[in-house]
């Protein structure tokens, strides 16, 4: 196993041949942060790295229900992912399986506990990909810096709306 990967606040590590895992904490109960996952108006104010932005985003939140997520980057670039919801059991676990358009094979399955302690939310994002070499694809991206810029986007937008609920 290698070490962990550090972004601000995010930690990537390698598990197994098929997985990695990203976990980040975040100064916000845990049903507000279940919600900036699950809900579009929520997801399209922080989800992607900076210079990205969520254009289109469908989310039916219920075992066997799609979403699908498209985002639009720099130089007119475009990523679109898309799965379906195994397990939803708010605000504490996710399961769905994710596809990136243009993958070669099969889906990742990514399951996202979230646990609460004193208001904090520590988020553990567990990715199992089809093969070992579609993970080390992912982990050759700049999938670290994405995520974890993504990830405090996310934390700004629970800062804020902690304050609009208080």
């Amino acid at each position: 196993m290698t070490p962990p990967l550090r972004s601000p606040g995010l930690q990537v590590t390698e598990a197994g041949d098929t997985g990695l895992v990203l976990t980040r904490s975040f100064a916000a109960p845990a049903d507000l942060v279940f919600a900036a996952l699950t809900q579009p108006e929520l997801l399209r104010r922080w989800h992607g790295a900076r210079g990205w932005r969520l254009a289109g985003c469908e989310v039916d939140l219920r075992p066997g229900g799609a979403w699908r997520f498209v985002s639009h980057g720099p130089g007119g670039a475009e990523m679109e992912m898309y799965g379906e919801f195994r397990e939803v059991e708010p605000p504490a676990r996710l399961v769905q399986t994710e596809i990136h358009r243009g993958w070669p094979e099969g889906a990742a399955l990514v399951t996202t506990v979230l646990a609460e302690t004193g208001g904090h939310t520590t988020m553990t994002v567990a990715v199992r990909y089809p093969s070992a070499e579609i993970r080390d694809q992912v982990v050759r991206t700049p999938m670290r810096r994405g995520a974890g810029e993504s990830y405090d986007r996310l934390s700004s937008l629970l800062d804020h709306e902690k304050r609009d609920h208080s």
